[in-house]
C-alpha cells in the first residue's frame, strides 16, 4: 500500500514537472532572424549585438535594437517609461527590450541583450539594492554613541576606584556592572517599535497601508519627495480639455464637435483615445444615438484618421472623420487664412503639452459608403490631456507648506510634463533626462553639476528606471532624505532603495 502511494505521488510530482515545462516553452520569446541569409525563429536566448531580426505587429522586442529602412513603428513601452499611449518610432531610433510593437513592420539590428538592455538594468538595479535605512543608520548611531559613552565612563571608573580611591575588587566590579546595565538602551527596541505601531494606525485609519514600520519615522524626517507622474499625479487617463476645444464650423458649438468626434470613434473594442473622447458624453449611446451606422474606417497609420458613413433620421447620408490635425487639413483643403489659424492653435497646444485631434465632415449626395462624397468641411480641435487628479494639488501644496521639496520625474515628454506642473502650482522648471548626462542643457545651467542641477531643478522627463535610480542616489548623497512615489514596474528599482516610499493611494 504504501509503496502504490509512493508510486501515485512520484507520477503526480513528475506530470506536474512536464505540464510546467511545457508551459514555460509557450512562454518562450521566439523573433524571427537574419542569419545566412535566411529568416527562421531562434530563441532570444542566442541573439547578439548585430543580429538582424523582425519586428511586426504584436511582437514583444526581445532585446534592445535600432531601427533600419522602412515605416514608422507604433511601440508601447510603458514597461519602462510607465506612459499607456504607444509613441512612434522612425528608422534609425531605438526600441527597447520589453516593448510591445503596437503597428507596424520594419527590421532592427541588435545592439545590446540580456542585463546590458535598459530593461535588464533595471532588473539588475532592483536585485542589488541593499542598502542601509536612515532610520538604521540613526539606530546604529546612537548604539555607537552609548557604546563609546560606557567604554569611556568604565575607563574613568577603574581609573578613580583603584588606582586613586584603592577600592576593593569586588565593590568596583559592582560599579562597573551597574554603569554597563545601565548604559544600555534595552528599552529602546520596544518604545521605538510601540511608537510606530501606532503611527501606523493613524496612517491606516487614511488608507495608507504600511509594509515597514521604519518608513514612518524615514517618512517624518523626509525633506524631496520625487513623484511619477502618470497613475500618481495623474490617473492615466485621457480626457479632452473641453474648455480649450476649438470650433472652425458655423453654427457648431463645443458640445456638437465633441459629438462628432464621438461618432467618428469606436463603442466597442475602443483604443485610448476612442474611449476619452466618448467618454465625455454624457451617456455613450450618444455616439450612435438617431444615426444608422453604414461603414466604420478603423485608424491606419498611412491615413492616420477614422471615419464613420451613417444616414440621419431623414435618410441623408453623412461622413464624419478624426485623426491627426494634418491628415485632417489636408483633405479639408483649407483657406490660408483658416489652415494658418489651425496650425497656431495646434502649436499652442504642443505648447502646452496638449495632443491635438482634428475632426471634419462631408455629405455624400451618391448615397454610396464607396463615393468620394462633398467637400470636407474642417469642424474643429480637440484638445487631449491627461489631467492631474482633483486633490493632487492640495497635497502638493501641503507637502510645499511642509518644507518638502517637490520633483516629478516622468517618462513622458517635457512639454506634458511641464504642462502638468503648471497645473498642480510646482512650476515649470523641468528638464529632458539627456540633461543628466550633460547633454542638451540650457545655458542657465551648462555651468552646473549634475549633481546641484537635479537638487535646484522641479524634475525630469523622457526618464527612464535608470535615471530614477541615479536621482534618487545623488539626492541621498547630498544628504537629502528622499521618497518616491510610483505605480508601475518602471519605478521598482528606485522604490527598493532605502527611502521614504509615499504611495497614494487612489
Amino acid at each position: 500500500m504504501l509503496r502504490q502511494l509512493r508510486r501515485k505521488v512520484m507520477s503526480t510530482w513528475f506530470s506536474g514537472m512536464i505540464r510546467d515545462f511545457r508551459v514555460q516553452k509557450l512562454l518562450v520569446i521566439l523573433p524571427k532572424v537574419l542569419r545566412d541569409t535566411k529568416w527562421s525563429e531562434q530563441d532570444a536566448a542566442i541573439l547578439v549585438p548585430g543580429d538582424v531580426i523582425s519586428i511586426k505587429l504584436g511582437d514583444i522586442v526581445p532585446v534592445d535594437a535600432r531601427l533600419l529602412d522602412g515605416d514608422p513603428l507604433k511601440i508601447d513601452q510603458s514597461a519602462l517609461t510607465g506612459e499607456s499611449l504607444p509613441v512612434t518610432k522612425n528608422p534609425g531610433d531605438e526600441v527597447f527590450s520589453g516593448s510591445t510593437c503596437k503597428q507596424g513592420e520594419i527590421e532592427a539590428v541588435v545592439i545590446a541583450t540580456g542585463v546590458h538592455t535598459f530593461f535588464g538594468k533595471a532588473a539588475h538595479l532592483v536585485d542589488n539594492t541593499n542598502n542601509v535605512g536612515h532610520f538604521q543608520m540613526v539606530l546604529t548611531t546612537i548604539g555607537n554613541f552609548c557604546i563609546v559613552s560606557i567604554a569611556i565612563g568604565i575607563i574613568a571608573e577603574i581609573i578613580v576606584m583603584y588606582p586613586i580611591q584603592h577600592r576593593k575588587y569586588r565593590d568596583g566590579i559592582d560599579n562597573l556592572l551597574v554603569l554597563l546595565i545601565g548604559g544600555i538602551p534595552i528599552a529602546m527596541p520596544t518604545v521605538l517599535s510601540m511608537t510606530m505601531s501606532i503611527g501606523s494606525h493613524k496612517l491606516s485609519e487614511q488608507g495608507a497601508i504600511t509594509k515597514m514600520m521604519t518608513t514612518i519615522e524615514e517618512m517624518a524626517g523626509m525633506d524631496v519627495l520625487c513623484s511619477d507622474k502618470t497613475g500618481t499625479l495623474t490617473p492615466n487617463k485621457l480626457t479632452v480639455d473641453k474648455s480649450l476645444v476649438e470650433v472652425f464650423a458655423k453654427d457648431i458649438d463645443k458640445d456638437t464637435v465633441l459629438l462628432y468626434g464621438a461618432r467618428a470613434s469606436r463603442v466597442e473594442n475602443q483604443d485610448a483615445i476612442d474611449a476619452c473622447i466618448v467618454g465625455m458624453l454624457s451617456d455613450p449611446k450618444e455616439a450612435r444615438a438617431g444615426i444608422n451606422e453604414i461603414h466604420f474606417l478603423p485608424f491606419n497609420p498611412v491615413k492616420k484618421r477614422t471615419a464613420i458613413t451613417f444616414t440621419d433620421t431623414s435618410g441623408n447620408w453623412h461622413r464624419i472623420s478624426k485623426g491627426a490635425p494634418e491628415q485632417i487639413i489636408e483633405i479639408c483643403n483649407l483657406k490660408e487664412d483658416v489652415s494658418k489659424r489651425a496650425h497656431s492653435i495646434i502649436d499652442k497646444f504642443v505648447e502646452c503639452g496638449l495632443r491635438s485631434l482634428a475632426v471634419a465632415q462631408q455629405t455624400l449626395p451618391e448615397k454610396t459608403k464607396e463615393s468620394p462624397g462633398g467637400p470636407w468641411e474642417f469642424v474643429g480641435l480637440l484638445p487631449l490631456f491627461d489631467p492631474p487628479r482633483h486633490y493632487s494639488a492640495e497635497t502638493i501644496h501641503q507637502a510645499l507648506h511642509l518644507d518638502v521639496n517637490i520633483k516629478m520625474i516622468t517618462g513622458d515628454q517635457l512639454a506634458i510634463g511641464k504642462e502638468t506642473g503648471r497645473r498642480l502650482g510646482m512650476g515649470t522648471n523641468m528638464y529632458p533626462s539627456s540633461s543628466l548626462l550633460g547633454q542638451h542643457k540650457d545655458e542657465a545651467i551648462a555651468h552646473l553639476p549634475v549633481e546641484e542641477l537635479i537638487e535646484t531643478t522641479g524634475g525630469f522627463a523622457g526618464v527612464f528606471p535608470e535615471h530614477k535610480y541615479e536621482i534618487v542616489q545623488k539626492l541621498q548623497e547630498r544628504k537629502h532624505i528622499c521618497g518616491m512615489t510610483g505605480d508601475g514596474v518602471n519605478d521598482a528599482p528606485v522604490l527598493k532603495r532605502p527611502i521614504s516610499v509615499l504611495l497614494w493611494l487612489m
